[in-house]
């Protein structure tokens, strides 16, 4: 516990300092020391740490422009890898807001969400001040319109789209965003060689399918960036993305081979709700 408390006093400490920066740069630079000091935290086990040189936390929320004083939507964050690290930046100075779609049919989701709201409750500390919102699949509002600063999703695009939610759940994520506001979206790479399944079976999404999809919805796209590519994903499993780690769903079956290649490849884009 006194670790915890140690980790909590050093993120706020943080967060008062970015506060108190008044340029970009300065404030880029201490959002990037306290983003180090939570990575390196205790609340985050191995398994997730070891994770951090497929998904790139610090990099790729930096890139999306990320600082504590934000009021930050995540959609769909559950088991809560992300939470780990955008809650306790901005706990003191900003607002973590996580967005999730109960289904009460599934036993997997709802056990999922159960899970979830039990790792919040178990660090009052570091996310007692998380606000749970409901994220409705039918275009309709999350939170009061132009209210957050950043809303960011991780590896969902495909899932809504096997079940056609996709453009519904982006034109919710606008109306939420402030003008101005920024939304980050990472997701697994498909093949461009390849047609879009607009089912995505496969757990891959074209690059270029999720940008037309995505300003569709209102939004602009202002920054691509590849730290999260892995050009050794090859794109061509036999159980799809879910084929390589973490997943593993082939198991033991050519497990060394997908080890070697890693998580997949993913692309990682900036876009903007413009301004009125």
């Amino acid at each position: 516990m006194f670790a915890s408390r140690k980790l909590a006093a050093a993120v706020l400490a943080g967060a008062a300092c970015v506060t108190a920066c008044t340029t970009d740069s300065s404030s880029r630079q201490v959002t990037a020391q306290t983003l180090t000091s939570i990575l390196a935290g205790e609340q985050r086990s191995e398994e997730n740490r070891a994770r951090d040189r497929y998904r790139h936390p610090k990099e790729t929320l930096l890139f999306f422009g990320i600082r504590p004083q934000m009021k930050v939507l995540e959609v769909w964050p559950e088991p809560g890898w992300y939470t780990e690290v955008i809650a306790p930046l901005v706990r003191d100075s900003g607002v973590y807001y996580a967005a999730l779609t109960p289904d009460p049919a599934s036993k997997h989701v709802t056990q999922q969400l159960a899970d979830f709201r039990a790792k919040l409750a178990a660090r009052p500390d570091l996310y007692g001040h998380v606000q749970v919102v409901n994220f409705p699949l039918d275009g309709s509002d999350a939170l009061p319109p132009d209210s957050v600063d950043m809303v960011v999703t991780f590896r969902n695009i495909h899932n809504w789209m096997a079940d056609d939610h996709a453009a519904q759940a982006f034109a919710t994520m606008y109306r939420a965003l402030k003008p101005g506001g920024v939304l980050g979206v990472v997701e697994h790479r498909g093949n461009p060689a390849l047609t879009q399944d607009p089912r995505a079976k496969s757990g891959y999404v074209n690059e270029d399918y999720a940008i037309k999809l995505i300003e569709a919805q209102g939004f602009r796209l202002v920054a691509k960036s590849q730290v999260n590519a892995n050009p050794k994903d090859t794109k061509d499993y036999e159980q799809g993305v879910w084929t390589l780690p973490p997943s593993y769903r082939l198991g033991a079956k050519d497990h060394d081979k997908y080890a070697a290649i890693g998580e997949s490849d993913r692309f990682t884009l900036k876009f903007v709700k413009p301004k009125k």
